[in-house]
């Protein structure tokens, strides 16, 4: 067992002993990412408190838990109750969640992003539950004078078994909530677990397969007006002129006018990131009329000149600057091959690689590309906001509600108290809802008209928007002896306009002789996080090319990949290396085994991967095999440590969406430009995955070490793109060095 202080939270704790009904309420702020709805639950409450940030037992015994974070399909809106309810030791059938707005005031980190629900609420939410089943047990020792240490609980019931008295949760509530906070609970051991570690079913599944209203552009109110927007057709690219007198005569159009998202002594905010500020925008009473609409506004656009912005990045000031001119993929390659020739600034160095390259019997050096990429997530951009002299009423999906706050407040020049944010479930995320333009964009219109408005961008309008994955590059160089030893290790990378570089991780730690360089090249073509963000490249890179330097040495990949982790735990080199050899060793080991790694099988071609990042640990086995010429992946064994796993249906369907995803980004997609403009803008020229390409069988194992939980939403992307690289040269006898593979044109190996 564990011993928990509340005195953190204890601040956060509002007792309410005049409930309707009784009961007891329990306000935390350091509930993140909490909320669930069970397909069944019993009556409510006569009456029953709507409140934000609060964990509500009501006399029937009924808890309720608002939840304050967004749900981006992560499936927290049933794993983090769980972690409430274990402690509480509630039936799981009794729990009920709602989504919280955002509140401030009461909440903290209001986002989704990062891989970081579970693992920063795990003590937190424990806690939540464990103070009110402990201050329910205070109240039954109260109400039958016995000590409090002779009473247990089981599935909301309060047992003293020396007198035989038993009763509900609900029943105690109201003089539970007359006790004082404990200083300090008492948090279950993990043996003790009986909801944590058991498969729980999405709680809104039901809702979604039979179209219930949860999502953004599910959101309607009386009065509301359609808008869409739209922008220069080409970055570096800005609005001249609007003529929209043809488009106002239309059937059903309101306006046709220009917005501008920020103004001009507006600072930015980490989240404000938006490529063209000034855009055009059509309202009207329908979708259909307002996209007819669009097609004969008569806009002009011209050069926009380079820019200089201050960016807030979270209290640190940071200087973004935007070149002018129209960008293509045919540049961006020169410049690839220009930085490729010079040096980088040199992030890490162990030992002197320089000398022992200079040394080398033999020296195998890769270069590696990626193209930017869109998210695409499956529902498009929309907001709907409601906005008057005295409120602004926002509703949709946005992964940053809480930072977006702020944004909103300034532009609309309103206390931040006036704004009321309504999360809505997201039909996807993937780090492109943490760019909420398009909220403050819906809040400008919605002042603009004087009246309900919801934006809702085509697909179109996103895809050709920005916020896209950066393109990176990168080449590394292995150094051997004449006995086929490696000796030192290189890597220089860096991208448009980010680089990709993790400095600290594998193999850093593991080779004595390391250097680690990166570059940047600015542009003004906007980029964001994308699942996984860096790692979604780098980790297939580096994985792909450890592959050839195992090759190169006669040696197993697996084993070879455990023999540089072996030298990290025994005898790392270095202080700084941000992973765990042993925890990165134990998802190899086991991916070995499950996947029974040395059966000979001519028919199926084997590629493994393995990386660290959002603190945890993924290593896959991809099998597949060619038919007619075209490969087919047949079965993707994946190992994973993330420490305690909550929910583990739902983690298996993180790690399997991981895979599909990785492997589809990698085969397929890439957005390029010609003079600016995004030569994709919709599914007919921008590939994704498709059904049949999936892999026909995902085995997913994990590592049972009682470590709490860490990440896990984006872990199992990054390594997947290196597994099937290396399949993909098992199967052919050529490798693939830039992405997407389906057009790049392969070098022998």
């Amino acid at each position: 067992m564990k011993t928990i202080k509340t005195s953190i939270g204890r601040r956060s704790f509002i007792k309410m002993s005049t409930l309707a009904g009784g009961g007891i309420m329990l306000s935390f702020n350091w509930l993140t990412s909490c909320d669930m709805t069970p397909k069944q639950v019993k009556a409510l409450p006569k009456e029953w408190f709507e409140l934000n940030g609060f964990l509500k037992i009501g006399d029937n015994g009924l808890v309720t838990i608002m939840s304050p974070n967004p749900e981006i399909g992560q499936n927290v809106k049933t794993s983090m109750p769980m972690l409430v309810a274990e402690e509480l030791d509630v039936d799981w059938n009794d729990v009920i969640v709602e989504q919280a707005p955002l509140n401030t005031s009461v909440f903290s980190r209001q986002l989704a992003g990062g891989s970081q629900s579970i693992r920063q609420g795990w003590n937190s939410l424990r806690m939540a539950g464990a103070t009110a089943r402990t201050m329910l047990i205070q109240a039954a020792a109260q109400s039958w004078g016995v000590a409090a240490s002779e009473i247990t609980t089981s599935e909301g019931q309060l047992i003293h078994e020396g007198t035989g008295n038993k009763s509900g949760y609900g029943a105690m509530a109201s003089l539970a909530a007359q006790q004082e906070v404990p200083e300090e609970v008492v948090l279950k051991d993990l043996n003790d677990f009986k909801i944590i570690g058991s498969s729980k079913k999405n709680v809104d599944g039901t809702k979604i397969v039979t179209g219930q209203p949860l999502y953004g552009l599910d959101y309607r109110s009386e009065n509301m007006l359609i808008a869409m927007i739209v922008h220069p057709p080409a970055f570096g690219m800005r609005l001249k002129s609007l003529d929209g007198s043809e488009a106002e005569t239309m059937p059903g159009i309101k306006k046709v006018f220009t917005i501008k998202t920020h103004l001009e002594d507006y600072s930015l905010g980490a989240f404000d990131n938006d490529a063209f500020n000034e855009i055009a925008v059509v309202v009207g009473n329908t979708t259909w009329e307002v996209m007819k609409a669009k097609e004969v506004l008569k806009t002009k656009w011209e050069l926009a000149p380079a820019k200089k912005e201050e960016l807030n990045f979270f209290g640190r000031t940071v200087t973004v600057e935007t070149p002018a001119g129209l960008e293509s993929s045919t540049g961006h390659q020169k410049v690839f091959e220009e930085m490729a020739k010079k040096k980088g600034k040199v992030v890490r160095k162990d030992g002197n690689p320089e000398k022992m390259f200079s040394q080398a019997a033999k020296i195998i050096e890769r270069t590696y590309t990626c193209p930017f990429l869109a998210h695409n997530t499956m529902e498009p951009m929309n907001f709907y906001a409601d906005v008057t002299p005295e409120r602004a009423n926002l509703v949709g999906p946005i992964q940053t509600p809480e930072i977006m706050e702020g944004s909103i407040a300034k532009r609309l020049g309103m206390d931040k108290e006036k704004i009321d944010i309504q999360m809505t479930r997201m039909g996807g995320g993937f780090g492109r809802r943490l760019y909420g333009h398009f909220m403050t964009e819906a809040a400008v219109i919605s002042k603009e008209m004087g009246q309900p408005v919801k934006l809702i961008y085509s697909r179109e309008d996103d895809m050709t928007q920005g916020t896209y994955r950066p393109a990176y590059h990168a080449t590394y160089r292995a150094a051997l002896d004449k006995k086929n030893n490696l000796i030192a290790f290189h890597v220089k990378t860096g991208g448009i306009p980010e680089s990709p570089l993790a400095a600290n991780r594998f193999p850093a730690g593991a080779i004595d002789h390391y250097m680690a360089e990166e570059w940047t090249e600015k542009s003004n073509i906007t980029v964001g996080a994308f699942r996984a963000p860096r790692s979604n490249f780098i980790a297939g890179a580096e994985q792909a090319f450890l592959d050839e330097v195992a090759e190169a040495m006669g040696k197993d990949p697996i084993d070879f990949r455990l023999e540089l982790l072996d030298r990290a735990e025994k005898n790392p080199v270095g202080k700084n290396n941000d992973y765990e050899a042993s925890r990165y060793a134990g998802v190899l080991k086991l991916v070995k085994e499950k996947s029974n790694w040395t059966a000979a099988d001519s028919s199926i071609y084997r590629g493994t991967a393995a990386y660290f990042c959002h603190n945890s640990y993924v290593a896959n086995v991809l099998d597949l095999e060619m038919q007619n010429g075209n490969p087919v992946v047949k079965k993707v064994y994946c190992a994973i440590d993330c420490g305690v796993v909550v929910n583990p249906d739902a983690a298996t369907n993180l790690a399997e969406g991981g895979v599909v995803d990785g492997i589809g980004h990698a085969m397929y997609s890439a957005i390029t430009f010609k003079d600016g403009m995004p030569e994709q803008n919709n599914f007919d020229r921008y590939r994704l995955i498709r059904h049949s390409e999936a892999p026909k069988e995902i085995e997913v194992h994990f590592v049972d070490n009682q470590i709490d939980p860490t990440g896990l939403g984006e872990p199992p992307f990054p390594p997947i793109m290196g597994a099937m690289a290396n399949a993909l040269y098992r199967a052919t006898g050529v490798r693939h060095y830039n992405q997407p593979f389906i057009t790049d044109k392969p070098l022998a190996g």
